[in-house]
Parts: structure tokens; C-alpha cells; sequence
């Protein structure tokens, strides 16, 4: 397992947006009403937020990050770096922190990246932007996470199309020698990258007209193979394992002891995940928030948007700690001890 303690890196405002298309889960035809039943009292997810034709996760974020800048009152010439976490770019090049760094109006003396990960992507952004600015020589940055994660599912594949929403989230960090160390644990398991996968997408194997051909694998699954599938058991033996262990892990390495831990804020899966990872570790739920019943599993951004839409009054008012956990494709996990002290969340954008 890998560790880190960071320093002198506070969070100054977070962040979020989401699209103003709702989808009810209720009006889909994949499920009976019987299924639709179970699915909502096991899953949790009633409706979700999704992207129209043509918008980004690149948009979402852009709106976002336009609006911490203008809520804390940043010289945008001031910005030194800034990280985009997506596994939907724009384009496969070049990178989308590019072309938001530019759409931002931020000097060209700001470093710009992407990184690819999903659900986990949140964590490892914030020890990445961290650690960046540890030093001292980055003063003030951006991390924007967003997914526009129902995109990448096939319409007639019941087992994803209504689990995923979209967001956007932009999380702004300034160099702070007075603030509180960060902790945090990241692992990866690189043997399950075949329980979440878009088959065809890269150049491992490239994207030819066949990879668009509907295939039916029974129980209302169609899909084709630029979609992505995901292993539902796979993934439920991997989270309900993970996530506890990786909590238990950074508290157990930096003597932190959880109930002293204001909140839980984990990824958000799905209800069953959740509450069995909650009931693994004896948190009580009034500690472990959750948004899944209006917005689903809105991938790396689940986190960022958990904070502004369930703890926004709290955020902006006085000090609290956390503990954040995420989980998902690659097989990547990693959980975070942060403190956060009066912070700017705006309202939750649409767009």
C-alpha cells in the first residue's frame, strides 16, 4: 500500500455542476415494474442527471472552475497548475487540461495535464495536485473531475444505463504553511482491469466497424463493443473488500481514530456497496451522507459533488474533518484524511 502525508496544501473552495437534463429511472422500459422495485430498494438510484449531444465533461467543468475563480476572487495569472480527471476527454489528443487552460483565460505559465481514471480519480487528483504544491513553488491550483460517465453505456444494456449520471467539479488549492496535514492511502489491483472496460477504444484494440454491432447476451443486456461493460459481481466483491480495508489502513498507519471523524464521504456505487462498506467499518449513518437517489453514480466527481450538494451550509461554515474513499476501474482505491475550515461551496450549477 502506498502512503503519503502532505503538507502546507489547503482546499479553498469546492465546486460542482451538473446537467440540467433529468432522467427518471422510472420511465425505462428495460425493467419491469417489479425489477424497477428492487432495483431502487437495493441500488438506491432513482434519477440521474444526464449529459444532452454535445456537451463535455470538459463543459461541466469549465462552468465550475469559472465560478471559484470568481467566488474566491483569484487572479486567474496566478493559477500554476491544473489537472483534468476524466475518462472523457474531449478528444484523445491532446489533452483537455489544454484546451481548458485555455478556454479559462489561465497564464501560460500554468501546467496542464490530464489523468485518466474513474471512480478512484478524485483521491488520486488531490494527492497528485497535492504533493505539486507541497513545495512551496505552486501557489494556487485547479483540480476539475468530472465524467460524463452516461455516455459510455449502451441504451439497452439494463445492468449500467441506470446506474450513471454526470457531473462536473472543480476543487481550487493554495500553498498554506499553516495548514493540517493531509494523509492518505492509494492502492491499485491491475489483474481485475477486465471488471470495468470499454473493449474497443483504444489501440490495444482499435475501433473498427464492427465495434459498433449490437450484440444480445440475454437478461436485457445488448451492447456493442465501444461500450463500456462492467462485471457486477466482480465489482461488488472488490469495493465491499477495498474500501473498508483502505479506511481501516490510513486511519491504522496515521493513528487517526474514526470516531473522531466528523464525516465519510465514499463513492458513490450504489446502495447495497455503500451500506455494507459503512456496516463493515460500525460508522453510524448520520456520518456517511449519500446524493445517489437524485443523481447515481456520477463516477470521480461523486465525492466533490457529494460535498456541495449534502455538506455545502457545513463546508462554509466551520471546520470539519473527513475521511474520503473511492473506488473503481483499473482495479484503483484510495481514501484521503483531510480537514476543510470554512471553504467556499457555491450552489449547485446546472448547465
Amino acid at each position: 500500500m502506498a502512503f503519503l502525508k502532505i503538507k502546507n496544501v489547503a482546499i479553498r473552495g469546492v465546486s460542482a455542476c451538473v446537467p440540467k437534463k433529468v432522467v427518471n429511472n422510472d420511465e425505462s422500459l428495460l425493467l419491469t415494474e417489479i425489477e424497477k422495485q428492487r432495483f431502487y430498494d437495493s441500488v438506491g438510484i432513482y434519477r440521474r442527471r444526464c449529459a444532452d449531444e454535445g456537451m463535455t465533461t470538459a463543459d461541466l467543468c469549465f462552468m465550475v472552475a469559472e465560478s471559484i475563480i470568481k467566488e474566491l476572487n483569484w487572479d486567474k495569472s496566478e493559477v500554476e497548475a491544473l489537472i483534468f480527471v476524466t475518462q472523457t476527454p474531449d478528444y484523445r489528443n491532446p489533452a483537455t487540461s489544454c484546451i481548458l487552460q485555455h478556454r479559462l483565460g489561465l497564464p501560460d505559465t500554468c501546467q496542464s495535464f490530464d489523468v485518466s481514471m474513474g471512480c478512484s480519480g478524485y483521491i488520486y487528483g488531490l494527492s497528485i495536485i497535492s504533493s505539486i504544491m507541497s513545495s512551496g513553488y505552486v501557489k494556487k491550483a485547479l483540480l476539475l473531475v468530472g465524467d460524463t460517465a452516461s455516455l459510455t453505456s449502451s441504451p439497452e444494456d439494463k445492468s449500467r444505463v441506470m446506474l450513471f449520471g454526470d457531473a462536473g467539479t472543480a476543487t481550487a488549492l493554495e500553498y498554506d504553511e499553516t495548514a493540517e496535514e493531509i494523509a492518505v492511502q492509494l492502492g491499485t489491483d491491475g489483474s481485475g482491469y477486465k471488471t470495468i472496460i470499454t473493449p474497443d477504444s483504444g489501440f490495444r484494440n482499435r475501433v473498427t466497424p464492427a465495434s459498433f454491432r449490437m450484440e444480445d447476451f440475454g437478461n436485457g443486456i445488448k451492447r456493442a463493443r465501444v461500450h463500456t461493460l462492467m462485471d457486477g459481481l466482480g465489482v461488488f466483491s472488490f469495493a465491499i473488500r477495498r474500501a473498508p480495508q483502505s479506511v481501516n489502513e490510513l486511519c491504522d498507519y496515521f493513528s487517526i481514530k474514526k470516531e473522531n471523524v466528523d464525516y465519510f464521504l465514499f463513492h458513490q456505487a450504489n446502495m447495497m456497496i455503500n451500506e455494507m462498506i459503512r456496516k463493515k467499518l460500525k460508522l453510524p449513518i448520520e456520518k456517511v451522507p449519500y446524493h445517489l437517489k437524485d443523481f447515481g453514480n456520477t463516477s470521480c466527481a461523486s465525492i466533490p459533488l457529494l460535498m456541495v450538494t449534502n455538506l455545502r451550509n457545513e463546508l462554509k461554515s466551520k471546520e470539519i474533518s473527513a475521511i474520503l474513499c473511492a473506488f473503481g476501474v483499473g482495479l484503483s482505491w484510495g481514501s484521503i484524511f483531510i480537514r476543510f475550515n470554512r471553504i467556499i461551496c457555491p450552489d449547485l450549477l446546472e448547465l
